[in-house]
């Protein structure tokens, strides 16, 4: 009889850690997932601040069109990534062209005076630090997940549930990880 006690209890043991590990697995999840509804928030609000920018340097410097049809694309391209990879290379993209919107405005004093200007520049650089957090937030939740399914014991309920690991939001261009310089 105590046999079937222990062996009771240890299927029990058995059911209450897998139970509790695929919860964690949940969690971990849903935490990364909702760090990466952080970024959007923050990417669709500096994609709403583009157009602006662009509309302001451009009453200036209307000759410059290569430059904002740059930015414009690389903000399309950014809006239409559809994965944590693309959405990277995307962001590159646009970083740069929106650096070369800046250099551009450098060679216009009355635009940098210009009120509107300054309130967009504000808006982006507040945008900007708010984007890094929010990357450094999702890329914990995800640090932490990928540990959770590769490490022992958890790798076993992951394989059992097909837990997949998720991808670090990182820039791979070395001028992209340089923030946007708007100080004039």
């Amino acid at each position: 009889m105590t046999i079937l006690y222990i062996i009771i209890a240890i299927i029990v043991i058995l059911a209450v850690w897998v139970i509790t590990s695929y919860n964690r697995f949940i969690v971990l999840i849903n935490r990364a997932k909702e760090a990466w509804s952080d970024i959007d928030v923050q990417l669709k609000r500096r994609y709403d601040l583009i157009p602006n920018l662009v509309s302001t340097v451009k009453g200036y410097a209307s000759h410059e069109s290569s430059a904002f049809e740059n930015v414009t694309k690389a903000r399309a391209m950014a809006m239409g990534a559809s994965n944590v990879a693309d959405k990277g290379k995307a962001e590159n993209m646009l970083l740069g062209a929106l650096k070369s919107v800046f250099a551009i405005a450098e060679a216009y004093p009355d635009l940098k005076a210009n009120q509107n200007f300054l309130d967009l520049q504000s808006q982006l650089t507040d945008t900007e630090n708010k984007i890094q957090a929010s990357r450094r937030f999702y890329n914990g939740n995800v640090r932490d997940l990928n540990i959770a399914i590769e490490a022992f014991p958890g790798n076993v309920i992951s394989k059992i549930f097909h837990f997949a690991k998720m991808e670090l939001f990182t820039l791979d261009d070395e001028a992209a990880k340089q923030p946007v310089e708007v100080k004039f």
